[in-house]
């Protein structure tokens, strides 16, 4: 969809995008922000938060309506004669999901969507680009969202300050962002729900309940169809359109056959289904998506320092001689630099796609973790520990080195990175800066790095590094060299650190000690200083069929993942 001009001004700075959407943003002083949809620029004017959202209009004229979340309907305020009825509903993403056995059973890991991905999943659905080209499923209109300016108590999200402190112990630098009220607003369909079209037909109750198990059944199958499947589905989610309704009741009270009409209905697609908390797609279209995601991933990654247009609501900035693509995350109010000129990259870093998946903790000693990502990427992802003074084992020759050096910042270590990458040293491949929303629990005790970067500011002009945030670095799961994996399917390489290699008797100890001699005279010879590096801030890889990955040359493939305590060498 596009805007339809001549409604209301909009700046190009106004434009963002999230997962796909396009929206227009406005920053609303004392109220909060509003995210206008392609359908919510044809309403601008009732959407204006005085005309729906009004602490006195809202009350009064709001309409509870029935379901375990906070769903209510309230038209607008007149605005040159017209109003609009809209559908208000509270995300409960990051809530526990309420099941009962069936689904339980049938959608274990079941979870809320999240704005974004809720408007993104009900768009795909209604463009119905996926499955059976005959099926047409109607959905509403998604307008808006809107987050108050104002942040929960914890104990009005249902959690306990224990409880988050558990998880953000466990996670640090993820965002308890429900704590963040986020309001998505919809146009109201007008007409009846599948259960109240059938009481009018006055049958018996065991042919109704008959006929509404049938009816819901045709529409999941019909749904499955189309590539998607709702975990709480219900009939009273199934809308028949009013005039519909009218010709229904016109049926049955002429003495007509109102069940085969109702029938009829159902099997054309006749109708629309609402609340998409739970809407996800099936495994094969999943896997459908997740194919066309990652070869589009896979191909920008290869040519990521290839300029390409670069949309209004991102910009590019070089950090320390890295180019990056950066912008807002719009779901936490956090900020992201994804590596590259390739804006392409930016929406697959956006932590809705990696912070909700399962990670796999990597090490003991720091919070670096593995996950796929919800586009089938594998990225590891590390809490960057700037700003702490380090607690090295007493014992180790550089202890007091590593205490005097400190941690570097992640921009520092993304662009020591990208300089050995450039000087053909064997790096992992780092992909992107996450910076969150919400501000970290232990202050920082080592403010060497914030003086040392007080000259670096984002696009915006904010400090670049800053005392209150968590920083998150992402790079690439080591599986092969960008070249290799892009042209391989099925099983790829998969990273083992020198200890872990000499261990698993891939190689010898005086072979590991080698590796790791030539790669600080790689770095010596580049100009840094590898002295603090340790075995296992080396990596190998391992092939499919369990050898040692080779370079160009013929020697062992060997990479340095850890560039916390790497350092410049004085000339």
């Amino acid at each position: 969809m596009s805007f339809k001009p001549g409604q209301t001004k909009v700046s190009s700075e106004m434009l963002i995008s999230v997962l796909g959407l396009v929206y227009v943003h406005y920053r609303i002083p004392g109220s909060g922000d509003l995210y206008l949809t392609p359908y919510g620029m044809r309403h601008a004017a009732l959407l204006k938060i005085e005309n729906w959202y009004d602490p006195e209009w809202f009350t009064t004229h709001r309409q509870r309506l029935s379901g375990t979340s906070a769903v209510y309907r309230v038209p607008t305020r007149p605005v040159h004669g017209q109003s609009l009825d809209l559908v208000v509903k509270n995300s409960r993403v990051g809530e526990e999901v309420p099941t009962d056995t069936h689904m339980f059973i049938e959608f274990i890991n079941a979870q809320f969507n999240s704005p974004w991905e809720e408007f993104s999943l009900t768009m795909e659905l209604q463009d119905g680009k996926f499955g059976n080209k005959n099926i047409t499923i109607k959905t509403q209109e998604p307008l808006a969202i809107f987050l108050p300016s104002e942040t929960m108590q914890p104990w009005q999200s249902g959690r306990s300050i224990d409880r988050i402190r558990r998880i953000e112990a466990r996670h640090p630098g993820i965002d308890i962002d429900i704590l963040r009220q986020y309001k998505l607003v919809y146009g109201w369909i007008h007409g009846m729900d599948l259960v109240e079209c059938l009481d009018l037909l006055e049958l018996p109750e065991a042919e109704s309940t008959r006929h509404c198990i049938r009816f819901t059944r045709e529409t999941i199958q019909a749904l499955k169809e189309k590539g998607f499947e709702v975990a709480d589905m219900k009939a009273s989610h199934i809308i028949i359109a009013e005039s519909d309704v009218t010709e229904l009741t016109r049926i049955h009270t002429s003495g007509g056959n109102g069940t085969a009409y109702l029938q009829n209905l159902i099997a054309t697609f006749q109708y629309s289904i609402i609340d998409y908390e739970l809407l996800t797609r099936t495994p094969d279209h999943t896997t459908e998506v997740f194919k066309a995601r990652r070869r589009i991933y896979l191909n920008c990654q290869l040519d990521r320092f290839k300029k390409t247009s670069v949309p209004p609501f991102l910009k590019t900035s070089k950090i320390m001689g890295v180019p990056y693509v950066c912008g807002h995350t719009e779901s936490t109010g956090g900020r992201l630099w994804v590596v590259g000129k390739n804006s392409k990259l930016f929406d697959y870093f956006l932590p809705e796609r990696w912070r909700r998946t399962y990670s796999w903790k990597l090490s003991e000693s720091s919070e670096i973790f593995y996950t796929i990502s919800k586009d089938s990427i594998q990225l590891v992802w590390k809490t960057s520990r700037v700003g702490e003074i380090p607690c090295p084992d007493p014992n180790l020759p550089c202890a007091e080195a590593i205490i005097d050096f400190g941690y570097n910042s992640p921009f520092e270590e993304f662009a020591i990175a990208h300089d050995l990458a450039n000087k053909g040293i064997g790096v992992v491949y780092v992909r992107a800066i996450y910076r969150t929303g919400s501000t970290k629990l232990v202050p920082s005790t080592d403010h060497s790095r914030y003086r040392s970067h007080g000259g670096l500011s984002c696009p915006d002009g904010t400090p670049l590094l800053q005392h209150g945030y968590n920083y998150i670095s992402l790079r690439g799961y080591f599986n092969g060299t960008d070249d290799w994996v892009a042209t391989h399917h099925g099983v790829l390489c998969r990273p083992v650190d020198l200890l872990k290699a000499v261990t698993l008797e891939y190689i010898t100890p005086s072979t590991a000690e080698r590796i790791k001699g030539d790669t600080m005279d790689d770095l010596y010879h580049a100009g840094y200083d590898g002295d603090l590096l340790s075995m296992d801030d080396i990596l190998l890889a391992l092939t499919p069929d369990s050898t040692l990955l080779k370079d160009q040359h013929g020697a062992i493939d060997a990479r340095i993942c850890n560039f916390e305590f790497i350092k410049h060498r004085p000339w």
